[in-house]
């Protein structure tokens, strides 16, 4: 696994324009924005094995993958790493170097609240009712805060979100009809 900048790999699709390029965000923010080759895969349900057996993917070219910032495309790199795929190429910022470079895009016409922002807007929720009803109705209501805030310390270190898991899969976050 390597890593590229948005503006380098931009280089390389006026040079390569068949090159692979693959966004494993979720289908609602590849709709709202994303890099004109690119193909959606989602992380949650990614397959590297199936995709090159399938030949959906080449075997031997690079694979660039990319998301929003970078965690999910490496966590996609270690899944293909894992299926026996080593020529994975990581860009480095995601979807958000490409477009801070000013690269051409394709948008989509709604506005989207990241995955990212999603999770944050939920554990905060999640905690302001923990102490809300901890303080006017039972203590034990604490606890709540207590485990959102042990999942978000464990999200930290291991960089496995579960909370991020599940949005993913919420219904806003799926393409209409899928």
């Amino acid at each position: 696994m390597s890593t590229i900048s948005a503006t380098d790999l931009k280089r390389h699709l006026d040079e390569s324009p068949g090159a692979t390029v693959i966004d494993v965000r979720t289908p609602v923010e590849f709709d709202q924005v994303h890099v004109p080759q690119a193909r959606n895969y989602p992380l949650g349900e990614l397959n590297p094995k199936q995709l090159i057996e399938n030949s959906l993917l080449p075997k031997s070219e690079p694979i660039f993958i990319l998301c929003q910032s970078g965690g999910r495309a490496q966590k996609a790199s270690d899944q293909f790493l894992a299926s026996g795929y080593e020529n994975t190429v990581v860009v480095e910022g995601g979807t958000q170097a490409w477009v801070a470079a000013d690269l051409p895009v394709t948008r989509g016409q709604g506005k989207v609240i990241s995955l990212e922002r999603q999770v944050r807007i939920g554990a905060g929720t999640l905690v302001l009712t923990g102490v809300i009803l901890g303080w006017f109705f039972h203590p034990g209501f604490f606890g709540l805060s207590a485990f959102v805030g042990a999942g978000l310390v464990f999200a930290g270190i291991t960089d496995w979100c579960g909370m991020g898991l599940l949005l993913a899969k919420a219904p806003w976050n799926q393409r209409s009809g899928s």
